[in-house]
């Protein structure tokens, strides 16, 4: 029977989140596709809260199950089920597990600690994408688009999904910045949009790469 132990804290100081998170967002933090986050939980290795609303019912998840998963991300699905569910059942009792000897033949250490301060950089960035991006009935029908501007999210998240650059977006689109071009995959990735599918007028257009001298050319004289 493989032996599980808990290493002793070193003194990081972790701050965990309170606010719960679906498995949209789970999936978009962790990198894990959303089938297999939607798998795991189907197999209970993590057993998210439900919250009902009228007839609707909404998977939710902990900071700790966000742990596990990144885990899961990283090679954890090597292991037998019974013992990633033990994992998952000692990362949620404890929030500040540093890491966890596992030992079966031969000895594995499993590092939560760095898992868990990778995961605390990708959730800033999430954070920050939610404040820089916003969703307004009167600006383009809802459509997600960066604050101050008409540019959807979608839009930019596609383009990059096409090969191109930042470089050639942040030309195309001066109003941004790399960072901001950066967040479009993760927050569009993180809360799909619900529905029918917006339409979508740039989907079938291929990238364009606007340069100085188009610009010259279309300006009138």
């Amino acid at each position: 029977m493989p032996v599980l132990s808990i290493l002793p804290r070193l003194g990081y100081n972790y701050a965990t989140p309170t606010m719960k998170y679906t498995p949209a967002e789970a999936s978009a933090l962790t990198n894990l596709p959303i089938r297999t986050v939607r798998r795991l939980i189907d197999r209970r290795l993590i057993r998210p809260r439900r919250l009902q609303t009228g007839r609707s019912v909404q998977r939710l998840l902990s900071w700790e199950q966000l742990v596990y998963l990144q885990l899961e991300a990283e090679g954890l699905a090597l292991l037998p089920v019974a013992e990633r569910r033990k994992i998952a059942k000692q990362i949620e009792a404890d929030a500040g597990i540093d890491a966890i000897f596992v030992s079966e033949g031969r000895a594995l250490l499993i590092q939560v600690k760095t898992v868990r301060k990778e995961l605390d950089e990708r959730l800033k960035k999430l954070e920050l994408a939610e404040s820089v991006i916003v969703e307004d009935p009167e600006t383009m029908r809802g459509t997600p688009v960066y604050r101050g501007t008409r540019i959807p999210v979608e839009l930019i998240a596609d383009i990059l999904n096409q090969g191109a650059s930042i470089d050639e977006i942040v030309e195309g689109y001066p109003a941004l910045d790399r960072e901001k071009i950066e967040l479009a995959p993760l927050y569009v990735q993180a809360f799909p949009r619900r529905g029918r599918p917006a339409t979508r007028p740039w989907a079938k257009r291929k990238a364009v790469r606007t340069t100085r001298h188009r610009r010259k050319m279309a300006t009138p004289t």
